[in-house]
Protein backbone atom coordinates (compact mmCIF):
# COMPACT_ATOMS: atom_id res chain seq x y z
CA UNK A 1 0.00 0.00 0.00
CA UNK A 2 1.41 3.39 -0.99
CA UNK A 3 2.01 5.28 2.30
CA UNK A 4 1.76 8.78 0.81
CA UNK A 5 -0.88 10.43 -1.36
CA UNK A 6 -0.15 10.83 -5.07
CA UNK A 7 -1.14 13.17 -7.89
CA UNK A 8 0.09 14.01 -11.40
CA UNK A 9 3.24 15.92 -12.26
CA UNK A 10 1.52 17.89 -15.05
CA UNK A 11 -1.83 18.13 -16.86
CA UNK A 12 -2.67 15.76 -19.70
CA UNK A 13 -5.49 15.73 -22.23
CA UNK A 14 -7.31 13.34 -24.53
CA UNK A 15 -10.43 13.44 -26.67
CA UNK A 16 -12.91 10.86 -27.86
CA UNK A 17 -16.55 9.92 -28.12
CA UNK A 18 -19.02 9.01 -25.40
CA UNK A 19 -20.13 5.38 -25.63
CA UNK A 20 -23.85 6.04 -25.14
CA UNK A 21 -24.21 9.70 -26.10
CA UNK A 22 -22.04 9.55 -29.20
CA UNK A 23 -20.90 13.08 -28.32
CA UNK A 24 -17.32 14.25 -28.74
CA UNK A 25 -15.68 15.12 -25.45
CA UNK A 26 -12.30 16.46 -24.38
CA UNK A 27 -10.96 15.28 -21.04
CA UNK A 28 -8.22 17.19 -19.23
CA UNK A 29 -6.70 15.60 -16.13
CA UNK A 30 -4.91 18.02 -13.82
CA UNK A 31 -2.84 17.69 -10.63
CA UNK A 32 -4.64 18.46 -7.38
CA UNK A 33 -3.51 19.23 -3.81
CA UNK A 34 -3.47 16.77 -0.92
CA UNK A 35 -6.83 15.58 0.46
CA UNK A 36 -8.56 16.88 -2.68
CA UNK A 37 -9.66 13.48 -3.92
CA UNK A 38 -10.96 12.91 -7.45
CA UNK A 39 -13.33 15.58 -8.73
CA UNK A 40 -15.00 16.18 -12.09
CA UNK A 41 -15.58 19.64 -13.57
CA UNK A 42 -18.09 20.30 -16.37
CA UNK A 43 -16.30 23.04 -18.31
CA UNK A 44 -19.10 23.26 -20.88
CA UNK A 45 -21.56 24.60 -18.30
CA UNK A 46 -21.83 28.00 -16.67
CA UNK A 47 -20.08 28.29 -13.31
CA UNK A 48 -18.08 25.11 -14.10
CA UNK A 49 -19.92 22.84 -11.62
CA UNK A 50 -17.87 20.29 -9.68
CA UNK A 51 -18.89 16.72 -8.81
CA UNK A 52 -16.87 14.64 -6.37
CA UNK A 53 -16.14 11.07 -7.43
CA UNK A 54 -17.89 9.50 -4.47
CA UNK A 55 -20.47 6.73 -4.22
CA UNK A 56 -22.96 9.04 -2.49
CA UNK A 57 -23.11 10.99 -5.77
CA UNK A 58 -23.97 7.92 -7.87
CA UNK A 59 -27.40 8.50 -9.41
CA UNK A 60 -27.61 5.77 -12.07
CA UNK A 61 -26.04 2.35 -12.63
CA UNK A 62 -28.25 0.96 -15.38
CA UNK A 63 -25.80 1.04 -18.31
CA UNK A 64 -22.73 2.57 -16.68
CA UNK A 65 -21.80 4.39 -13.48
CA UNK A 66 -23.18 7.94 -13.52
CA UNK A 67 -22.44 10.63 -10.95
CA UNK A 68 -24.76 13.58 -10.37
CA UNK A 69 -25.05 16.61 -8.15
CA UNK A 70 -27.45 19.59 -8.26
CA UNK A 71 -28.85 18.49 -11.62
CA UNK A 72 -25.42 18.09 -13.27
CA UNK A 73 -24.08 14.68 -14.32
CA UNK A 74 -20.94 12.94 -15.52
CA UNK A 75 -21.43 9.43 -16.86
CA UNK A 76 -19.54 6.28 -17.81
CA UNK A 77 -16.75 7.11 -15.35
CA UNK A 78 -15.82 3.56 -14.30
CA UNK A 79 -12.91 2.98 -16.71
CA UNK A 80 -11.31 6.32 -15.91
CA UNK A 81 -11.78 5.73 -12.18
CA UNK A 82 -10.23 2.26 -12.52
CA UNK A 83 -7.14 3.74 -14.15
CA UNK A 84 -6.74 6.29 -11.36
CA UNK A 85 -7.23 3.65 -8.67
CA UNK A 86 -5.02 1.09 -10.41
CA UNK A 87 -2.16 3.60 -10.55
CA UNK A 88 -2.78 4.74 -6.96
CA UNK A 89 -3.62 8.35 -7.83
CA UNK A 90 -5.49 9.96 -4.94
CA UNK A 91 -5.87 13.57 -6.05
CA UNK A 92 -6.83 14.84 -9.52
CA UNK A 93 -9.14 17.33 -11.21
CA UNK A 94 -10.93 15.92 -14.26
CA UNK A 95 -12.29 18.57 -16.65
CA UNK A 96 -14.84 17.47 -19.26
CA UNK A 97 -16.61 19.58 -21.89
CA UNK A 98 -19.53 17.13 -22.20
CA UNK A 99 -21.41 14.91 -19.77
CA UNK A 100 -20.01 11.51 -20.79
CA UNK A 101 -16.38 10.45 -20.40
CA UNK A 102 -14.65 9.34 -23.61
CA UNK A 103 -14.84 5.59 -24.13
CA UNK A 104 -11.46 5.51 -25.93
CA UNK A 105 -10.83 1.83 -26.88
CA UNK A 106 -13.31 0.47 -24.34
CA UNK A 107 -10.71 -0.20 -21.66
CA UNK A 108 -8.73 1.76 -19.06
CA UNK A 109 -5.53 1.30 -21.04
CA UNK A 110 -5.46 4.67 -22.84
CA UNK A 111 -6.14 6.46 -19.54
CA UNK A 112 -3.35 4.53 -17.82
CA UNK A 113 -0.91 5.44 -20.60
CA UNK A 114 -1.96 9.07 -20.38
CA UNK A 115 -1.49 9.17 -16.60
CA UNK A 116 1.96 7.60 -16.86
CA UNK A 117 2.91 10.18 -19.50
CA UNK A 118 1.87 12.97 -17.13
CA UNK A 119 4.04 11.49 -14.39
CA UNK A 120 2.88 10.35 -10.95
CA UNK A 121 4.35 12.18 -7.98
CA UNK A 122 4.26 11.55 -4.25
CA UNK A 123 2.74 14.26 -2.06
CA UNK A 124 3.69 15.33 1.48
CA UNK A 125 0.62 13.86 3.16
CA UNK A 126 -0.14 10.42 4.54
CA UNK A 127 -2.59 8.15 2.80
CA UNK A 128 -5.48 6.54 4.66
CA UNK A 129 -7.37 3.39 3.78
CA UNK A 130 -10.33 1.25 4.81
CA UNK A 131 -9.23 -2.03 6.39
CA UNK A 132 -11.91 -4.72 6.24
CA UNK A 133 -12.28 -6.31 9.69
CA UNK A 134 -15.38 -8.45 9.18
CA UNK A 135 -16.96 -9.95 6.08
CA UNK A 136 -19.89 -8.19 4.47
CA UNK A 137 -21.88 -9.80 1.66
CA UNK A 138 -24.77 -8.95 -0.63
CA UNK A 139 -26.77 -11.19 -2.96
CA UNK A 140 -29.44 -10.57 -5.55
CA UNK A 141 -30.70 -13.77 -7.11
CA UNK A 142 -27.62 -15.57 -8.42
CA UNK A 143 -25.50 -12.41 -8.25
CA UNK A 144 -23.18 -11.97 -5.28
CA UNK A 145 -20.56 -9.52 -4.09
CA UNK A 146 -18.67 -9.30 -0.82
CA UNK A 147 -15.73 -7.79 1.03
CA UNK A 148 -13.57 -9.97 3.25
CA UNK A 149 -10.54 -9.40 5.49
CA UNK A 150 -7.22 -9.74 3.66
CA UNK A 151 -3.71 -8.56 4.32
CA UNK A 152 -3.42 -7.24 0.77
CA UNK A 153 -5.99 -5.60 -1.54
CA UNK A 154 -7.35 -8.25 -3.92
CA UNK A 155 -10.22 -8.64 -6.40
CA UNK A 156 -11.68 -11.98 -7.50
CA UNK A 157 -14.48 -12.04 -10.05
CA UNK A 158 -16.40 -14.77 -11.83
CA UNK A 159 -19.02 -14.77 -14.58
CA UNK A 160 -21.37 -17.38 -16.02
CA UNK A 161 -23.17 -16.51 -19.26
CA UNK A 162 -25.43 -18.72 -21.33
CA UNK A 163 -23.12 -18.38 -24.33
CA UNK A 164 -20.55 -20.80 -25.76
CA UNK A 165 -17.74 -18.22 -25.80
CA UNK A 166 -17.97 -17.10 -22.17
CA UNK A 167 -19.90 -19.60 -20.11
CA UNK A 168 -17.71 -19.55 -17.02
CA UNK A 169 -14.64 -17.44 -16.30
CA UNK A 170 -12.92 -16.55 -13.04
CA UNK A 171 -9.86 -14.44 -12.31
CA UNK A 172 -8.12 -12.94 -9.29
CA UNK A 173 -5.57 -10.16 -8.98
CA UNK A 174 -3.74 -8.34 -6.21
CA UNK A 175 -4.17 -4.57 -6.41
CA UNK A 176 -0.92 -3.99 -4.57
CA UNK A 177 1.50 -5.78 -6.89
CA UNK A 178 1.76 -3.30 -9.77
CA UNK A 179 0.18 -5.67 -12.30
CA UNK A 180 -2.95 -3.60 -12.98
CA UNK A 181 -1.54 -2.03 -16.16
CA UNK A 182 -0.44 -5.33 -17.69
CA UNK A 183 -3.20 -7.66 -16.56
CA UNK A 184 -6.37 -5.56 -16.27
CA UNK A 185 -6.19 -2.07 -17.76
CA UNK A 186 -6.32 -3.13 -21.44
CA UNK A 187 -9.35 -5.43 -21.10
CA UNK A 188 -12.22 -3.98 -23.14
CA UNK A 189 -15.91 -3.70 -22.43
CA UNK A 190 -18.09 -6.22 -24.27
CA UNK A 191 -21.64 -6.76 -25.40
CA UNK A 192 -23.80 -9.10 -27.41
CA UNK A 193 -24.75 -8.05 -30.93
CA UNK A 194 -28.47 -8.42 -30.21
CA UNK A 195 -28.17 -6.15 -27.16
CA UNK A 196 -26.09 -3.56 -29.04
CA UNK A 197 -28.70 -3.39 -31.79
CA UNK A 198 -31.47 -2.98 -29.21
CA UNK A 199 -29.58 -0.21 -27.40
CA UNK A 200 -28.92 1.68 -30.62
CA UNK A 201 -32.59 1.48 -31.60
CA UNK A 202 -33.46 3.02 -28.23
CA UNK A 203 -30.99 5.88 -28.39
CA UNK A 204 -28.09 4.34 -26.45
CA UNK A 205 -24.65 3.07 -27.49
CA UNK A 206 -24.58 5.79 -30.16
CA UNK A 207 -20.81 5.93 -29.93
CA UNK A 208 -20.31 2.17 -29.74
CA UNK A 209 -18.31 0.36 -32.43
CA UNK A 210 -15.82 -2.43 -32.93
CA UNK A 211 -13.17 0.21 -32.17
CA UNK A 212 -14.26 0.54 -28.54
CA UNK A 213 -16.01 -2.70 -27.56
CA UNK A 214 -15.88 -6.44 -28.07
CA UNK A 215 -19.07 -7.44 -29.88
CA UNK A 216 -20.20 -11.05 -29.55
CA UNK A 217 -22.54 -12.77 -32.01
CA UNK A 218 -24.20 -16.14 -31.46
CA UNK A 219 -21.01 -18.15 -31.94
CA UNK A 220 -18.19 -15.73 -32.72
CA UNK A 221 -16.49 -12.46 -31.86
CA UNK A 222 -17.01 -9.84 -34.56
CA UNK A 223 -13.83 -7.85 -33.86
CA UNK A 224 -11.37 -8.81 -36.62
CA UNK A 225 -8.37 -8.58 -34.25
CA UNK A 226 -9.91 -11.01 -31.76
CA UNK A 227 -9.29 -10.88 -28.02
CA UNK A 228 -6.38 -9.28 -26.18
CA UNK A 229 -6.49 -12.01 -23.53
CA UNK A 230 -8.09 -15.45 -23.61
CA UNK A 231 -10.21 -14.34 -20.64
CA UNK A 232 -10.61 -10.68 -21.56
CA UNK A 233 -14.28 -10.70 -20.49
CA UNK A 234 -13.65 -11.47 -16.83
CA UNK A 235 -10.64 -9.16 -16.73
CA UNK A 236 -12.91 -6.33 -17.83
CA UNK A 237 -15.38 -7.21 -15.08
CA UNK A 238 -12.53 -6.80 -12.61
CA UNK A 239 -11.71 -3.45 -14.21
CA UNK A 240 -15.30 -2.29 -13.74
CA UNK A 241 -15.28 -3.53 -10.14
CA UNK A 242 -12.08 -1.61 -9.37
CA UNK A 243 -13.57 1.56 -10.86
CA UNK A 244 -16.87 1.22 -9.02
CA UNK A 245 -15.36 0.47 -5.62
CA UNK A 246 -12.85 3.31 -5.94
CA UNK A 247 -15.85 5.59 -5.36
CA UNK A 248 -15.60 4.70 -1.69
CA UNK A 249 -13.06 7.53 -1.61
CA UNK A 250 -10.18 5.67 0.07
CA UNK A 251 -8.32 2.49 -0.93
CA UNK A 252 -9.68 -0.77 0.46
CA UNK A 253 -7.43 -3.29 2.18
CA UNK A 254 -9.54 -6.39 1.79
CA UNK A 255 -10.61 -9.07 -0.67
CA UNK A 256 -13.41 -8.11 -3.05
CA UNK A 257 -15.22 -11.19 -4.36
CA UNK A 258 -17.89 -10.78 -7.03
CA UNK A 259 -19.95 -13.32 -8.95
CA UNK A 260 -22.04 -12.03 -11.87
CA UNK A 261 -22.08 -8.61 -10.19
CA UNK A 262 -22.48 -5.32 -12.04
CA UNK A 263 -22.48 -1.59 -11.39
CA UNK A 264 -25.74 -1.66 -9.43
CA UNK A 265 -24.75 -4.40 -6.96
CA UNK A 266 -21.24 -2.96 -6.62
CA UNK A 267 -22.79 0.35 -5.63
CA UNK A 268 -25.10 -1.33 -3.11
CA UNK A 269 -22.07 -2.99 -1.52
CA UNK A 270 -20.45 0.41 -0.91
CA UNK A 271 -23.59 1.74 0.77
CA UNK A 272 -23.89 -1.37 2.93
CA UNK A 273 -20.19 -1.27 3.79
CA UNK A 274 -20.41 2.28 5.10
CA UNK A 275 -23.54 1.47 7.08
CA UNK A 276 -21.81 -1.42 8.89
CA UNK A 277 -19.07 0.38 10.75
CA UNK A 278 -18.11 -2.72 12.75
CA UNK A 279 -16.87 -4.27 9.51
CA UNK A 280 -14.06 -1.79 8.90
CA UNK A 281 -11.72 0.80 10.29
CA UNK A 282 -9.76 3.64 8.71
CA UNK A 283 -6.03 3.49 9.28
CA UNK A 284 -2.93 5.30 8.11
CA UNK A 285 -1.44 3.44 5.18
CA UNK A 286 2.02 1.92 5.42
CA UNK A 287 4.17 0.02 2.97
CA UNK A 288 2.43 -3.10 4.30
CA UNK A 289 -0.90 -2.17 5.85
CA UNK A 290 -2.60 -5.21 7.42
Amino acid sequence: MKPFQQTLRQPVQCAGVGLHSGKQVTLTIKPAPVNHGIRFVRTDLAHRPVISAHFRNVIDTSLATTLGQDGVIVSTVEHLMAALAGLHIDNALLEMDAYEAPIMDGSAGPFSVLLKEAGIVEQPAKRYCFVVKQAIELAEGDKKVGLYPSQIPRVTCSIDFDHPLLRKQSYSISLDDGHFEEEISHARTFGFLSEVEYLKRNGFARGGSLENAIVIDKDKILNPEGLRYDNEFIRHKILDCIGDLSLLGLPIVGHIVAHKSGHALNHCLLKSFMDHKACWETVEATARTV
